[in-house]
Order: C-alpha cells, then structure tokens, then sequence
C-alpha cells in the first residue's frame, strides 16, 4: 500500500496534541484583532481571546490561501507520501478552493504522487470529527481511496447542533438580520443552529434562556441520530469559553445514551469564534441526517 497522510485545518478545532500524535498535518487560517495579526505560532490563548471579544474587540479572519497549502502539502509529496487533505468546508470559506488549486498545480509538478482534497461540508470539531474517523480507518490499515471514498459517502452523516450566547457576532458575518439580533437580545432569546448539507449555517429552531437552548441540543440528538442511534459512541463538543456549559451538554448526553464512549471537549478556535462569539456551545455526532 502506498503511504499517505491524512491534512487539514486548524478549523477543525483539534488538540494540537492530536495532530502531533497521529501525524495528521494541518495549515492554519490567521485572524487580525485591534490592529494585530496573529497566525499559527502566536494565536492568544483561546480564554484571552474571548476575554478580548467580550470587552469589545473584533476580530477579521483570514482563509488559507493556495500558497499557505501548498507549504503544508508539498513536503509530503517530496518524502514520498501522498495527501488526503479534509478542508473546512466551501459553504463558509474559499479555504477548500485554495486547497483544491495548490493541489492542481503540484500535480503537475509531482505526476508519480496523488493528491486528494475533499470538501468536508463542516465546521469547527464537526470538521474534526470527520478527521478523526477518517484518521481511525487509515490506522485500521485501509489506502487512500478507500478512505477518501468513506469521507465523501458520511460527510452529510457529521451532525453539527450548536447555539450561540450573543446574537450580534452572527448579524456582522451577516447570519442573522439586524432585527432578529436586536429583538433576541432583548427577549432572551438564543438560536439552534446547524450546518446543513451544502455546509452552510442555518437557524433550526430557538430557545428562551441559556439552559433551554442547551437542552435542546440534547433534544434534537435523538431526532437526528434515526438509525445511527445504537453505533454512535463518539461525541465531539466545542465551546467559546463556557466549559462548564460543555459539561452540562456532556452530562446530559451520557445520562440519555449510554453507548457513547468516546468525548472530546475543546475549545471553539479562534477563527471560527471570530464570527460566533464568546458563549457559543456546539455538539458534533454521527446521525442518520443532519
């Protein structure tokens, strides 16, 4: 069989301990914030960057551009490796099309290696997830195409719940309207949220109060998972700064299925918290649809 390796970006928000571990390469989206850039090497610390965010400041991001890819590409093709590369998904950035032309032209360039890159369709440790799972069948010993085939036929299976905290982070990446920011804010209102099957986000439903819309989540676990209920036993959760919130997800999902085995709790990444907000709780599982 020949060698591969699995790639992606940071917006799948895994430990960096994980990439280490599992050799999974990664090139990472930048963002500014008060008149600083900041990339891969010097990104706050996540608690500091919302504590920023919190106190006014409003982070621009940066997608990967296909320079940025073919640095983290092309050392693998010349050790004599080839590349999966799982991007986040094309419904909220240009970062998969960067991949996609960095991909093109070092075809040309390395004509014995392929290169494959896939629109994951996901987002933040949904996007993870799917790496993960991708990263799990290529240790079980299966090739690159066998893999590849995998990840394009369940991407749609990644179910992606989230709710945010502050509806304003939403309305200036142009998610929400200006009215249903306002008007939510003032009734306490708090979006569900998902991505659908283009990777888009769409509002689902809403919540009145914190705890409501967290349960939530849970609630709509059982309406998504259909037949994916008894082999499901990972769940992935990622937060803007609200671990206890994490906890209080986590908790409730084990009390209601039993068979998950597997969580993973980390962080929102900077760059997709840019646009969510301090406060933003997601839950991440294979389901029968998203």
């Amino acid at each position: 069989m020949r060698d591969y390796v699995i790639t992606t970006d940071n917006n799948s928000d895994l430990p960096e301990e994980y990439y280490k571990e599992h050799g999974v390469g990664c090139t990472y989206l930048s963002y500014s914030m008060d008149g600083k850039n900041y990339t891969h090497g010097n990104f706050l610390p996540d608690h500091e960057f919302y504590e920023a965010m919190r106190k006014g400041s409003l982070p621009a991001t940066a997608q990967v551009n296909p320079d940025d890819a073919r640095a983290l590409i092309e050392p693998y093709l010349k050790e004599g490796k080839d590349v999966l590369h799982i991007a986040f998904s094309s419904g909220l950035s240009g970062t998969y099309n960067s991949a996609r032309i960095a991909a093109e032209e070092l075809a040309e360039e390395y004509p014995e290696r392929s290169v494959k890159v896939i629109d994951s369709l996901s987002a933040s440790l949904g996007q993870g997830l799917l790496v993960y799972l991708a990263q799990q069948h290529k240790e079980a010993g299966e090739d690159m195409d066998t893999v590849a085939k995998w990840v394009e036929e369940n991407r749609k299976h990644i179910v992606h719940l989230f709710t945010v905290d502050d509806l304003f982070h939403l309305h200036r990446g142009g998610r929400v309207s200006k009215t249903t920011a306002i008007v939510g804010s003032m009734l306490n209102i708090k979006p569900v949220l998902h991505v659908d099957d283009e990777g888009k986000l769409v509002n689902i439903g809403k919540s009145r109060g914190r705890k409501k819309a967290l349960q939530e989540l849970v609630n709509l676990m059982e309406e998504k998972l259909g037949r994916y209920k008894d082999s499901c036993h990972t769940i992935f959760i990622s937060h803007g700064d609200c671990e206890e919130d994490a906890k209080y997800v986590e908790k409730k999902v084990k009390e209601k299925y039993h068979n998950i085995d597997t969580v993973l709790v980390n962080y929102v990444g900077s760059v997709i918290g840019a646009h969510s907000g301090p406060g933003t709780l997601a839950l991440f599982f294979t389901g029968e649809e998203r």
